[in-house]
């Protein structure tokens, strides 16, 4: 079938363009600048010049194509998630509107939801905790499987990792570590961070899109948890820092604020519902190879 791709250029569209194309897929991308559109066009796809903003251009592409991944997300305004998420719940609404009636799919990233004392599962609503609003689009779209079209979502892990991650959370405190001087932590260093392989994420995208039953939410994840001090022990071991624990979530900023919060995540009826399994390496694995020392 042809694709349309939203966020053809980011980090796991690396991934989810190439796997389409070997799947015997043709790929659009959407490109709101030269540079995204050299990357488009690089990884294989005809490039679609235009933004989430252009949304009579996203209908047109969905009608045109015979099925969408969405995968962008404008994170330029991730100081204000509302307004993030209006702009990605309207640019949706565009796409959807020319899917309807017409029984094609459509695969839209979302986030894993946060579960209350135990890991989290596909059955638990994300419109809650810090992406309610990516929850709030999320159920949006899997609502239009009445209106004739095949949606479903993949929601992704806290950590999408692999060779080649410059700017995901682990990139980023390997940044923040090499600066700093040391390795840090927050409290006991026993909360979990949800991660999989940017590869196998891939694969569930193309399996979504081929065959996902209308309405699923279907979990990518590869490790369930990975404990915030086993992250900063791997990183320090590669960059030959200290490790500090206990520290106070302020001096992590963000990510400290992160790791006060125990996100683990099952992939269980994911993996039975799409014959589905991780088979690249894991986070720490990852983190030893040397991916995360720049």
């Amino acid at each position: 079938m042809h694709v349309f791709v939203t966020g053809a250029s980011g980090w796991v569209a690396s991934a989810v363009v190439p796997e389409l194309l070997a799947a015997g897929h043709t790929v659009s991308g959407l490109a709101r600048s030269d540079a995204s559109a050299a990357v488009v066009e690089g990884r294989g796809a005809t490039v679609v010049r235009g933004t989430l903003d252009d949304h009579d251009l996203l209908r047109e592409q969905a009608d045109r194509a015979d099925g969408v991944v969405h995968l962008a997300f404008p994170h330029e305004d991730m100081g204000d998630l509302a307004a993030a998420g209006a702009r990605e719940g309207e640019a949706v609404a565009a796409m959807v509107a020319g899917l309807d009636g017409t029984g094609k799919p459509v695969v839209a990233a979302s986030g894993t939801p946060m579960g209350q004392g135990r890991p989290s599962t596909e059955e638990d609503s994300l419109a809650v905790g810090p992406v309610a609003v990516r929850g709030e689009n999320e159920q949006r779209l899997l609502a239009g499987a009445a209106r004739g079209f095949r949606p479903s979502a993949v929601r992704l892990p806290r950590s999408v990792h692999g060779e080649g991650d410059a700017h995901g959370f682990v990139a980023q405190l390997s940044s923040m570590f090499r600066e700093a001087g040391t390795a840090m932590y927050v409290g006991d260093g026993t909360n979990r961070w949800c991660a999989v392989h940017v590869r196998d994420a891939a694969r569930l995208f193309r399996l979504a899109l081929e065959s996902a039953p209308a309405g699923a939410a279907l979990h990518a994840v590869g490790d369930e948890g990975v404990a915030v001090k086993d992250i900063a022990e791997a990183l320090a071991a590669r960059l030959d820092l200290p490790v500090v624990g206990d520290v106070e979530p302020e001096r992590l900023g963000f990510f400290g604020m992160m790791q006060t919060l125990d996100h683990a995540t099952t992939a269980e009826r994911t993996r039975a519902l799409m014959s589905w399994a991780p088979t690249q390496p894991t986070l720490l694995e990852d983190i030893s190879a040397g991916h995360y020392d720049r």
